[in-house]
């Protein structure tokens, strides 16, 4: 379920959506987001959906040199392609180096400073995380972003974030090898990936 703006926000616009954003009182294990002028609400995912996600952090926990913190679902202001405004998205997984202190305060919504990858897992609106988080998370200059595509079958990464999106991408199909650079250093297997 979306809440859409079908014309161009004015600025004050804006700030109603935020506001009405912000006094959401979404049902548990919902969640909401702002993207690109959209309140986007989300029921809980599906085991398969959280299964990838927990075999991608046992790896990353079992074959990393580097320690991480890991937050399921942690809220992240992401710079708007509008200049002076901020989106409000939430990945699947988020990862920050430990002792960063990141995530030590108990708030909601977050910066993405320091931020060393995001994972997002389709669902049913794939594009949305194909497309518009990809640019939000590139705006934001998180290194790293990790998307497990279940339609296609596929594990993207994407990489060297600038100007609005990632100008490095590897992607492998289901069941292949995927390298994720420093500070991660390790091969992801997705052979058990669905």
């Amino acid at each position: 379920m979306s809440v859409m703006a079908h014309e161009p926000l004015s600025p004050g616009d804006h700030d109603v959506l935020l506001e009405s954003f912000l006094a959401l009182d979404t049902p548990e294990g919902f969640r909401a987001e702002l993207i690109d002028g959209e309140i986007v609400v989300t029921p809980p995912p599906g085991s398969r959906h959280e299964k990838n996600i927990g075999r991608i952090v046992w790896q990353i926990a079992q074959k990393s040199s580097t320690d991480f913190e890991y937050l399921p679902n942690k809220g992240l202001y992401v710079p708007s392609a509008t200049p002076g405004r901020s989106e409000r998205m939430i990945p699947d997984a988020t990862f920050a180096p430990a002792g960063l202190g990141i995530f030590d305060n108990d708030d909601s919504w977050i910066p993405a400073d320091g931020i060393a990858m995001v994972v997002e897992v389709t669902s049913s609106r794939a594009e949305r995380d194909r497309v518009d988080k990809r640019h939000g998370y590139a705006r934001a200059e998180i290194p790293l972003y990790l998307l497990v595509d279940r339609e296609k079958e596929t594990a993207t990464l994407f990489a060297a974030p600038a100007d609005g999106d990632y100008h490095r991408v590897a992607w492998v199909p289901f069941g292949d090898v995927l390298s994720i650079p420093k500070p991660f250093d390790i091969d992801l297997d997705t052979s058990q990936l669905v």
